[in-house]
Parts: C-alpha cells; sequence; structure tokens
C-alpha cells in the first residue's frame, strides 16, 4: 500500500478529531473509519463517512407496512425477511463513502456498476503517482480454454518473470515518458501528456452507493468467479460492511453471495430427484452447460 505525506497527515488528522452527534453511530465501524486498508500491492480501501446502520433498514421497513400491523418481528427476523423477498427499498436507506486507490483497468470495470455517485482523481489537473500494478507470480495465468474472460493453467516460473519484466519495463518506460512531456523543456498540457500510461497505473476515487446497490455490487465482484484483482476490494469492503451493518450482511451472506438460483425446471428436477427418479439432462430439459451449472450446485457429477 502506498500512501502520499499528505494523505498520511490527512487521515491521521480525521482520526484525531471527534464529533458530538445525535445521529445514530456504530461503534465498530467508527474503529475503522479513515483507516487505509492495503488491497494489491500499492492499493487501499477506506471509509470516510456513511450514514444509517441495521436499525434504519428496520425502521424504513415498519414505517412502509403502516399503522395497524404487526410490529412485533425482531430485527434480524425482519431484514432476512426482506432480503429474501427482495425488499430494496429498506436498504437504501443507509449510505456509505469510500475513498479507492486502484489500478485503471480495475476502476474500468468497476465503473460498470452505474449505481453509485463517483469523483475521480483528475489526471487533467494533477500529475499521477508513480505507482502502478505487478501482479504476484500466482496471479499470471494463460487464458482458459472453456472461459473466453477467465484465466487457466498458472504460468511456470520463467514464463512468470518475463511477463513481470514486460509489465514493470513498459510501466517505467511509459511514465518516464510522461514526466519528460510534463517537463519544462515540452510543458504539454496534463490532459494529453496522461494518454500514454499503461492501464495498471493507479487512480482514486471517493465511491458512494447506498446498501441495496452496494450489496448487488459485492454479490458479483465478491464471487469466486470475479476477476481476482476486482475481488479483492471486494472481499476487503465485505468486511467494513460487517463492521457496519452485520445483521443486514449476515443476510446477504445467506441470502445472496452463498445462494444459487434454480430456474422453474431445475427446481422440478429437484422436486424428481427426492421423488427417488432418475433425472438426465435430456430428461429435464436442460442444455449442456445448464446442466452442469445444476449439477455443481448439487454437488454431484454432471
Amino acid at each position: 500500500m502506498t500512501l502520499t505525506p499528505e494523505q498520511t497527515t490527512e487521515i491521521e488528522a480525521a482520526r484525531g478529531r471527534t464529533h458530538a452527534t445525535l445521529r445514530p453511530t456504530v461503534p465498530a465501524l467508527e474503529e475503522k473509519l479513515f483507516t487505509a486498508f492495503p488491497v494489491l500491492d500499492h492499493g487501499f480501501i477506506r471509509v470516510v463517512d456513511y450514514m444509517g446502520d441495521d436499525g434504519a433498514v428496520v425502521q424504513a421497513a415498519r414505517v412502509s407496512y403502516g399503522r395497524g400491523t404487526r410490529k412485533a418481528l425482531e430485527d434480524e427476523g425482519l431484514i432476512r425477511y426482506l432480503m429474501r423477498h427482495y425488499h430494496s427499498t429498506p436498504f437504501e436507506m443507509c449510505e456509505i463513502k469510500f475513498h479507492v486507490k486502484l489500478p485503471i483497468f480495475v476502476a474500468r470495470q468497476w465503473i460498470r456498476h452505474r449505481t453509485a455517485n463517483v469523483n475521480e482523481y483528475s489526471a487533467r489537473y494533477s500529475v499521477l503517482d508513480k505507482d502502478y500494478y505487478l501482479p504476484a507470480p500466482e496471479n499470471l495465468a494463460k487464458q482458459s480454454v472453456v472461459n473466453n474472460q477467465g484465466r487457466g493453467e498458472v504460468l511456470d516460473a520463467k514464463t512468470a518473470a518475463r511477463v513481470l519484466g514486460l509489465l514493470q519495463a513498459d510501466a517505467e518506460a511509459t511514465y518516464g515518458h510522461y514526466e519528460d512531456m510534463l517537463g519544462d523543456e515540452i510543458g504539454l498540457a496534463r490532459e494529453l501528456a496522461r494518454m500514454n500510461l499503461t492501464l495498471n497505473t493507479y487512480t482514486q476515487w471517493y465511491w458512494k452507493t447506498d446498501l441495496h446497490n452496494l450489496f448487488h455490487f459485492l454479490r458479483l465482484r465478491a464471487d469466486s468467479h470475479a476477476q481476482y484483482e476486482i475481488r479483492v476490494y471486494a472481499e476487503e469492503m465485505l468486511k467494513l460492511v460487517e463492521a457496519w451493518v452485520p445483521l443486514s450482511c449476515k443476510a446477504f451472506r445467506d441470502y445472496r453471495l452463498g445462494a444459487v438460483t434454480l430456474s422453474a425446471r431445475m427446481l422440478e428436477a429437484v422436486k424428481r430427484m427426492l421423488a427417488g427418479e432418475t433425472v438426465t439432462a435430456e430428461s429435464a430439459g436442460l442444455s449442456k452447460r445448464e446442466w452442469a451449472e445444476f449439477s455443481a450446485a448439487l454437488g454431484r457429477e454432471a
């Protein structure tokens, strides 16, 4: 993780101040507030602000029920009901803002989630730090032969060292040219000089979202099938969310992250299996890929 002296001073100052407030706060998250948690080689993620807690989810849900309806449900039971039945609005009552330092290619994947407020570090106005991502050798793999957007066999040590050498040489060369173009001799505008930087160069942004959309992001990016470089950010984020809204996060892990969705045909196949019938892909009306996914979900051989 790389923090500039200015960022370190800012974090220390923020953590040294306290504020009296009447709004609900979460002690477990307050302990982590402003702290930068390392991700990848130079990246980090930190919470800079939040609003609401598990109680805000419950409060919003009970308001929506109207007067005279049942109010005896325990908070956890109500939250689990909301999650189980896809009631999203109560979870939108909680918001959180992160400060993230991440490689540009990860940011371009992340920004596809268009449900957050984002303000990114601008290389039109400021000079980017000389920080670039180099994967660990065990994360360098060949193109998968079965998944067009995934990795396959890990590279051998010699090939991995060659790849890392190429990545480092390219990053060093392009950043050196970037500095040359910004220098007094050329004086190129910052908005133009940035164009040659490699996609493993680090950028930073503030990313603010509500809990419902955050859970959607985490369901996709904290999944084992997500690209490693974005998944590690999601996993670190999930730890912070657990400190913030433990009851909601527990329900999310149960009903979203650790759950599977069965199609109507898959559900019918399960019923037939429970009745003692031998079911095949053909008799279930499932394609080869569907049957493989169905079998994997059940822990059975395809």
